[in-house]
């Protein structure tokens, strides 16, 4: 995981609809929560995309802008967003490059990390958490991330 404090690497990866998302893009309208992992269709990454789901109107109405990212294809997060009706964009990174980049690879790079990341608009690193195997750490986090941008507009 990538250290709070950290310049957080740009990128640049494609959603289901074919659109390259771009972090600088991302966060040319303020912060983003970026995260990682491992799964579409599995019972702890269904928990954790549904949570930052439930979550997103809160989110969003303080400015966060949020993307997903994982090494599955396209078509696959399609239907998982569709499935789900979650509201971000599923990002794909085959070639793990930016998997690699926020060191989220796991088990020798054949896996994904379970990592959230808070980005400031001037791409510092807030906040971040990895917990593999809960999504209730990621649930705090979120809960973190709500509460400081409700400190940055008061």
């Amino acid at each position: 995981m990538l250290p709070i404090g950290a310049t957080a690497p740009d990128f640049e990866l494609p959603d289901p609809a074919g659109r390259t998302h771009r972090l600088r893009d991302v966060l040319a309208g303020g912060p983003a929560v970026v995260f990682f992992y491992p799964k579409d269709f599995t019972p702890t990454c269904t928990a954790q995309a549904c949570m930052v789901r439930d979550a997103f109107a809160q989110l969003a109405g303080r400015g966060v802008a949020v993307v997903a990212i994982n090494a599955e294809p396209a078509d696959k997060h399609a239907r998982f967003a569709q499935k789900h009706t979650l509201p971000y964009p599923l990002l794909s990174d085959p070639g793990k490059s930016v998997i690699k980049a926020y060191d989220a690879a796991a088990i020798f790079g054949l896996m994904t990390s379970r990592i959230s990341y808070f980005i400031g608009a001037d791409r510092v690193i807030r906040d971040a958490v990895k917990a593999d195997w809960s999504v209730k750490p990621h649930a705090a986090f979120v809960r973190r991330v709500i509460a400081a941008t409700d400190q940055q507009n008061a």
